[in-house]
């Protein structure tokens, strides 16, 4: 099975994300894309992460339903902070029936090679890359590269939470079933 593994915080997952993951299933051979939360990334500050848990869970609220999305708590037992390299090869060995492809934003790609065995990766992994404004993919570092133009929405999490903080609505930034949790769990109101 060909499975692109789409990393991040999600914090939270937005409608951003699902349609980027959406696109690719609808636009490449991928037959999954897996949601993989990471619980601490090594180039983010964790003060304002809500719990890993809690993260998969407004996912799994999200992608309810839909067969070609998935969430994946892979990272929960891997040693802290969250190397990309450590995942890969966990997943690897677990699963080597599998096709994995790295699933990023061009402004993720272009800080690449600071990410732990860079080289190793690039080398044996290919990527599908969708365009974010202002980070053009000049060189691909020898990567299997396929630069996608999929739908970008203007959304990000931290607008998200900014919004959430000052009690206005996140209403069609994110799913319903994700909006209600958030209010519900009274999630980054501090």
């Amino acid at each position: 099975m060909n499975i692109a593994l789409y990393f991040g915080s999600f914090n939270p997952v937005h409608t951003g994300h699902l349609i980027i993951a959406n696109y690719i299933l609808e636009n490449t051979e991928t037959d999954q894309v897996w949601f993989v939360v990471s619980p601490q990334n090594p180039f983010k500050q964790t003060s304002s992460l809500l719990n890993e848990y809690q993260r998969l869970h407004l996912i799994n609220l999200a992608i309810e339903g839909e067969n070609g999305l998935r969430s994946s708590n892979i990272e929960f037992n891997l040693s802290k902070p969250s190397y990309t390299i450590n995942t890969l090869t966990y997943l690897q060995e677990k699963y080597p029936e599998h096709q994995f492809t790295i699933l990023m934003g061009s402004d993720s790609f272009q800080n690449i090679l600071k990410w732990k065995n860079a080289e190793v990766i690039l080398k044996n992994f290919p990527f599908y890359i969708y365009r974010r404004p202002g980070f053009e993919i000049k060189e691909t570092h020898g990567a299997m590269v396929k630069i996608l133009e999929a739908p970008l929405l203007q959304i990000s999490a931290t607008h998200i939470r900014e919004l959430i903080k000052q009690g206005k609505s996140i209403r069609y930034l994110v799913p319903d079933a994700v909006m209600e949790e958030i209010l519900k769990g009274r999630y980054y109101k501090s």
